[in-house]
């Protein structure tokens, strides 16, 4: 086959065929194919968000242009100013520009944000899309590597290609070989839905029996260097699998960059956090904080004075955004395990605390009992009081011997490969009403702006207006916690045509007529 029309990306982003019939009939069947076009890759802007406790923009960017001179990246442009970016060239549908990376720089420029107020943001570009030349193996079928559809995702971006994200290899692959990586992106079953339907390992002999074989022609993002054997792939659990030397995106990698000095975000995510204009000394919420992002950015614009209080429904979530406030060195974030619909709380429960004391003493007694029965002297003796906690039983449901012993056996051998690494996570049953000074909402919703992405088959219409559901009981739930007078930022990245949020404005602008 020839290599111009295999080997190159070109995606198609497939749709759910109703969704894909609205948003034709919404934009125009040409419009929205562009949109589809450009969803499918990546902006060739990096954002970056300085924090502002540990550094300033200037000196990131000083260390950012050392880092990238060290790695071979010379020549780069900084800019003074950057108050208007450069349409997105990566939003086009042909390839422009050909070379290798030493011809053609990964790094464009840098700059600063000269928009007032966020001068402490940096932007990096990079550069594409480019043809990349993956060479004829004098004659013979070219290596290959297939990987996630979200591996792939995350590799536009500028991240590397690691061992949970391989599906499947050539045979005899061995470190140091140049591999050829393309993408499985979900197909349609005949069930219905979608998914992928290769086994984790599966040996890629070349031919059109490969699986995916022509599903894959446009969807090659590059060329590798393999970092291990094609055996190695899928017998660690970690690390780098292929080297990424030839991008059809070429944007830096900032992984354990500059740590707890800079955070890669989405310009919106930073100005939703801007928007909300939180001063030093009040009392914030962040409704569905997860990853953490808005939540340490509402913390340094209070310059680390009052208190930023994150919720997020998930365990491993929180423990997340734990992390990543430790790692920027922000200590007036709390945490708390809670459902955003769930967050008003009524009567004497509330207060901001975590489960009520009532009730954990009774599971306190209920435990201590169950303890004594199942444990031996040498047990107890591993056990410290904090270890005890954590066998308490949850939500007042009685445990059983089999399950305490099974939490034993946690806390002497760990939690596993599959569990959480640990931590403590708070639960809360809510909050006070009028008891925040600004409420951040940024609802889930059905991310379809998002980019790139190579993949948008799993939304329906139904899905979408269950969104709008969810959004409107969100909505309530902050209007109720923000004091009179407060400020409510709602955020979202759906379009103003999409109709889950079409009935949430209609519901916002109720709620706020209604007081």
């Amino acid at each position: 086959m020839d290599q111009s029309t295999r080997y190159r990306f070109s995606p198609t982003l497939k749709w759910n065929p109703m969704v894909e019939e609205y948003f034709i009939k919404a934009y125009g069947a040409d419009h929205f194919s562009r949109i589809s076009t450009a969803l499918a890759r990546p902006s060739c802007y990096s954002c970056i968000r300085v924090n502002t406790l540990k550094s300033t923009s200037d000196a990131v960017i000083k260390k950012l242009l050392e880092i990238f001179k060290e790695r071979g990246v010379l020549d780069i442009a900084v800019q003074e100013s950057a108050t208007t970016l450069e349409p997105d060239n990566c939003c086009k549908a042909t390839l422009e520009c050909t070379g290798s990376a030493e011809s053609l720089k990964a790094i464009k420029s840098i700059s600063k944000c000269q928009y007032p107020g966020l001068d402490y943001v940096v932007f990096v570009k990079g550069s594409g899309p480019h043809a990349i030349h993956y060479g004829d193996n004098e004659g013979k079928p070219l290596k290959e590597v297939i990987v996630s559809r979200k591996c792939a995702e995350a590799v536009l971006r500028g991240a590397q290609v690691y061992v949970p994200g391989v599906l499947a290899c050539s045979a005899h692959v061995e470190t140091g070989d140049a591999v050829a990586v393309s993408v499985a992106v979900e197909q349609s079953s005949t069930d219905g839905g979608w998914g992928v339907a290769i086994t984790r390992g599966t040996v890629l002999q070349g031919s059109q029996e490969d699986p995916y074989y022509f599903e894959r022609d446009g969807y090659y993002i590059g060329q590798a260097t393999a970092m291990m054997s094609r055996a190695g792939m899928f017998r660690v659990s970690e690390g780098v699998a292929v080297d990424m030397k030839e991008r059809v995106f070429r944007l830096p990698s900032f992984y354990d960059l500059l740590e707890g000095e800079i955070f890669l975000q989405n310009l919106p995510s930073i100005i939703t956090a801007h928007a909300l204009d939180p001063q030093p000394g009040e009392r914030i919420l962040d409704m569905c904080a997860a990853p953490g992002g808005k939540t340490t950015a509402i913390a340094s614009l209070m310059k680390d004075k009052g208190e930023v209080v994150a919720v997020d429904r998930s365990h491993n979530k929180v423990l997340g955004i734990q992390k990543l406030a430790a790692e920027m060195g922000l200590s007036c974030i709390t945490t708390y395990k809670l459902d955003a619909l769930k967050s008003v709380c009524h009567g004497a429960e509330s207060d901001s605390l975590p489960n009520s004391c009532s009730v954990e003493d009774v599971q306190n007694t209920r435990t201590t009992h169950l303890l004594s029965t199942v444990i031996d002297e040498f047990d107890a003796k591993l056990l410290s009081e904090k270890n005890f906690k954590d066998l308490q039983l949850k939500d007042g449901q009685y445990t059983s011997k089999a399950e305490l012993r099974k939490r034993i056996r946690q806390l002497k051998n760990g939690p596993g490969r599959n569990h959480t690494a640990g931590g403590r996570v708070e639960k809360s049953r809510g909050f006070s009403p009028n008891s925040f000074d600004r409420v951040l909402l940024d609802a889930p919703c059905s991310a379809l702006g998002l980019r790139p992405r190579l993949f948008a088959g799993e939304d329906t219409i139904d899905s979408l207006r269950s969104d709008a559901k969810y959004q409107r009981k969100m909505f309530d739930q902050a209007v109720q916690l923000v004091r009179p007078g407060g400020v409510i930022v709602y955020s979202t990245i759906q379009k103003l045509e999409d109709p889950a949020l079409l009935v949430v404005v209609n519901c916002l602008m109720d709620l706020l007529r209604n007081g």
